[in-house]
């Protein structure tokens, strides 16, 4: 059975906000291995849409971008297929996505019993759901050195019929500070 992993990035006081996230080319290059060990990708449309059409366009015209970018673009453009799931969004922009508007559940469990690689997924909504329904092998947590004091926060609503328990399994640190936390179900 293939791994969902659960990937987020978290301030010190965590909020999820992909506008103070700024990685540089070391948390960009863990990133990159990290989707290069995927071939799956799993979204709600406000995490779509942050991702796609702006890692494919860096794909297509990498011109003035750092080569931690270039390479995070090409292994995001290399992904075989993206499950959207959305309630509002009609058609994807990228290539080999499909929308999904309901079975959230059963899909995800279909795709784990596909032959494949991991399947990654980020955000908020989403991963709350399939954390609630038991679904997620793996927590990447990745906090950033930065006080932020406003959004929304990591699992914001979630609703568990019982406490989760959680194994560390590992951890790391970068120069700028962020950290890294790996988790798995106890």
């Amino acid at each position: 059975m293939r791994n969902l992993i659960y990937a987020i990035n978290i301030s010190l006081d965590g909020y999820c906000d992909h506008t103070f996230s700024n990685p540089d080319d070391e948390l960009l290059d863990y990133f990159t291995r990290l989707t290069q060990d995927a071939d799956t990708f799993v979204y709600g449309r406000k995490t779509y849409e942050l991702m796609v059409p702006y890692w494919p366009d860096i794909a297509k015209n990498p011109s003035g971008q750092t080569k931690a970018d270039i390479d995070y673009a090409r292994a995001f453009d290399a992904i075989s297929k993206i499950v959207v799931f959305s309630r509002s969004l009609d058609k994807a922009e990228g290539k080999n996505t499909s929308i999904v508007h309901t079975g959230i559940k059963d899909t995800i469990l279909k795709l784990k019993q596909e032959q494949g690689k991991n399947i990654l997924t980020g955000g908020i909504t989403i991963p709350a759901q399939l954390i609630e329904f038991g679904l997620v092998d793996e927590y990447l947590i990745i906090v950033h050195p930065i006080v932020v004091g406003e959004g929304r926060r990591l699992l914001e609503g979630i609703n568990l019929p019982e406490k989760l328990q959680l194994k560390l399994v590992g951890s790391k640190i970068f120069k700028s500070g962020c950290v890294v936390l790996r988790y798995v179900n106890k």
